[in-house]
């Protein structure tokens, strides 16, 4: 089995794959949750992607038989980075687009990563990543309306915003939510307008408010960076 990590901010997950197939997964808020976890395990590969903890402490701790490797800009992928500022690209990014085309090889990808920010990653059917867009994500875009007024207050999100708000806080649901939803969807039909056949993957924290409402054919894959991280692991592994 092999192990990969994606380590965010404040929490981390790890998952264990057979071959292409998710055995198992769990998220941690410390470090020592995960020794304790992945101490049960003996792995043949593991792949750190880390934005906080330390990568080469979260290595040492899981025993393994084989390679142990950490994401960076510098470790070679199973496509291609067409990227003006390959350096500046976020490694969930990366992992992103990896697991869309491990999904759908062959054929042009779009993946709507639905985060803190909304994250819009291109891959075509050739297996190059040309990047695509970064916008505001849902809690961002209502922080935003209380931070950088003086009255507005911080609401929050609702399963469905009424299209025309009769109050303060419904109006800025229906702006905040509505509005996010018109973006996506927009993004995708340009993208559809000019890679007929596209397949477009959703993912990401707040993948479940759009997964009924965007009106265009999607693929929900909630642990596609996981899936992506296991991609390159497995590239490695095959490369020796």
């Amino acid at each position: 089995m092999n192990l990969v990590i994606d380590s965010g901010n404040t929490r981390f997950k790890a998952a264990l794959f057979e071959g292409t197939t998710l055995m198992q997964k769990a998220t941690f808020e410390s470090v020592t949750e995960f020794a304790d976890w992945s101490a049960k395990f003996v792995v043949n590969h593991v792949l750190v992607s880390s934005v906080n903890h330390d990568a080469a402490r979260l290595l040492e701790l899981v025993p393994t038989t084989g390679l142990k490797l950490e994401l960076t800009p510098g470790l070679s992928l199973p496509i291609q980075i067409n990227y003006a500022t390959p350096n500046t690209l976020g490694m969930d990014r990366i992992a992103a687009a990896c697991g869309a085309y491990e999904l759908y090889t062959g054929h042009d990808c779009l993946v709507v990563d639905a985060g803190t920010c909304i994250n819009y990653e291109f891959i075509d059917k050739h297996g190059a990543y040309h990047g695509g867009a970064i916008s505001p994500g849902l809690a961002m875009r209502f922080q935003a309306m209380h931070t950088f007024t003086s009255r507005l207050p911080l609401v929050k999100a609702i399963d469905t915003a009424p299209l025309i708000g009769n109050s303060t806080e419904s109006c800025l649901q229906s702006g905040a939510q509505n509005g996010m939803l018109a973006e996506v969807e927009g993004i995708i039909h340009h993208y559809e307008t000019r890679y007929p056949g596209i397949r477009v993957i959703l993912c990401g924290g707040d993948y479940s408010f759009f997964e009924n409402k965007v009106k265009h054919s999607i693929f929900v894959a909630p642990d596609l960076v996981l899936t992506g991280l296991n991609r390159i692991l497995r590239y490695h592994a095959e490369i020796g």
